[in-house]
């Protein structure tokens, strides 16, 4: 993650107030640690990824950072799997960096997720500039294309795609 990019979470963290955000790919806790930075101080980071080793770096990341153990809320599992257990309108920012080719499953869930006025935020729609590219693309990029014209095309949503790293779709349910 860029640093732009980690900057652009914490202002969007902090744009909506968030006290509960759910994160969908934890990875080794740096995209965790800047939506901390942004939320409230006692706002709690839901964070799933299929891999237990990632949340245990990112449990030490955030223990490093000094937050304290009762801000973030670990889930293993595909989130697939776990989305679906989550409270229904309960969160205020969505941050999405799983599997590209369940994008559009992760879509519904944030939209099902997040209060309104909730924020949905998607990293990686570039796909390195491949979503514009008019060459044959490999499946992930085509779940790409289809996640931004649905996102576009939305009456639900009110989008904007931020040029920071890779790309970060975001969009504000109404």
């Amino acid at each position: 993650m860029t640093p732009g990019t980690g900057a652009a979470l914490r202002l969007l963290a902090a744009s909506v107030d968030a006290k509960a955000v759910a994160e969908i790919g934890t990875g080794c806790g740096v995209s965790g640690i800047h939506l901390l930075h942004g939320m409230r101080p006692d706002g709690v980071l839901t964070t799933v990824d299929p891999e237990p080793e990632h949340q245990q770096f990112a449990r030490q990341a955030f223990r490093a950072c000094g937050f304290a153990s009762n801000r973030a809320r670990f889930i293993p599992g595909r989130a697939l799997d776990v989305l679906p257990r989550l409270a229904d309108a309960g969160y205020d920012l969505v941050f999405c960096d799983g599997d590209r080719l369940e994008v559009m499953d992760y879509l519904a869930e944030s939209l099902r997720l997040l209060r309104t006025g909730g924020l949905v935020i998607f990293e990686g729609a570039f796909a390195n500039g491949r979503t514009v590219d008019s060459g044959p693309q490999p499946t992930e990029v085509l779940r790409l294309r289809e996640l931004l014209r649905a996102v576009r095309e939305s009456q639900e949503l009110v989008p904007s795609l931020l040029p920071v790293g890779d790309g970060l779709l975001c969009a504000v349910k109404r």
